[in-house]
């Protein structure tokens, strides 16, 4: 089930084009295993996005058991129908992908091409959003490279991947569902959550100015 978390500014949901009510801020990541540290990052990248003035939404597991994406379908399930409802309200989205064999996991890569069902909307694809991206393995090498694997894709979706991206060894601490987060791995999804909020805000600015 998909989580909001609710934020002291919440006077109201924002539009990619704005009108003063709070970034709507949605995240998207974890597996299919319960607790997962990918999951459990993206909640904290999120409340770090909600105390800079953000609503939030997460869509972890239960909300991405799709169906294979197939282009040219017009029928869609429930579950599809709100991944990408969700994506074309959004102001910033922030992924989290643990590190399968050195990249995003399927799992995740197949949310995403759901992406292709806002080809034709007014605001196409993720163009003009924010992307954190957070990458989650257990060792070093894999992080890196799932990293840049985020990336290309957003590229791809037309989307702005944020200047700092963060990657977390899931052997140093959270292994297992207790297991505490370093400092270190604390403050890079606090600075995710937070970049994806500041250029939300940011293009509305940029936007409102250009209607003046």
């Amino acid at each position: 089930m998909a989580v909001i978390f609710a934020t002291h500014s919440r006077a109201g949901h924002g539009t990619l084009n704005g009108d003063g009510t709070s970034p709507y801020i949605v995240g998207i990541g974890g597996t299919t295993r319960p607790h997962s540290v990918s999951e459990r990052a993206l909640r904290i990248a999120l409340l770090a996005a909600g105390s800079e003035g953000a609503t939030t939404v997460l869509l972890g597991a239960d909300d991405l058991r799709l169906p294979m994406y197939t282009p040219g379908r017009d029928e869609r399930t429930p579950a599809a129908r709100r991944l990408v409802a969700e994506l074309a309200r959004a102001e910033g989205v922030i992924l989290s992908s643990p590190g399968y064999h050195g990249t995003l996991s399927g799992f995740l890569k197949n949310a995403l091409d759901y992406v292709e069902d806002l080809r034709d909307a007014d605001v196409p694809y993720l163009e003009g959003r924010a992307v954190g991206c957070i990458a989650c393995a257990a060792g070093w090498q894999a992080t890196a490279t799932t990293l840049v694997s985020l990336r290309s894709v957003v590229h791809a979706l037309r989307g702005w991947p944020t200047p700092f991206g963060a990657t977390i060894n899931s052997s140093q601490g959270w292994a297992t569902p207790g297991g505490a987060p370093s400092a270190d791995s604390l403050h890079q999804l606090e600075t995710v959550g937070h970049q994806v909020v500041e250029f939300a805000w940011l293009r509305r600015r940029l936007t409102h100015a250009e209607r003046i």
